[in-house]
């Protein structure tokens, strides 16, 4: 699962956001996009989302408590879709209804497991 991470938005802290700022224009959204995986889509320039595989379940809950565990530690929560074998990671910044460097930053940490 583990992939190189090519920038250091993986060393980075969430911040918190209360919906004081703007969402990413799809301009922003194309240069943090080359610092993650092209393994995440970017659905309607609004949401990150990427598909997991695993072997197991045992597997899959692995991963998703470890996803549990860095979304709380940065308070920036993905939403997380879990069936056997496969769990979809979906990220937003709900309270500006769009993306913001949060999910990008989350989307990092998450490819170093």
């Amino acid at each position: 699962m583990k992939t190189e991470t090519r920038t250091g938005l993986a060393e980075k802290k969430c911040v918190p956001c209360e919906g004081n700022v703007p969402a990413l224009k799809k301009e922003e959204i194309d240069e943090f996009r080359k610092e993650i995986s092209g393994e995440w889509e970017v659905l309607d320039n609004v949401k990150l989302r990427r598909e997991f595989d695993f072997v197991n379940y045992r597997a899959t809950i692995d991963f998703v408590n470890q996803v549990a565990t860095i979304a709380e530690e940065e308070g920036h929560h993905p939403d997380l879709c879990v069936s056997y074998g496969k769990v979809i990671v979906e990220l937003s910044t709900h309270a500006i209804k769009g993306l913001s460097e949060n999910d990008f930053i989350l989307a990092a940490k998450i490819e170093t497991f």
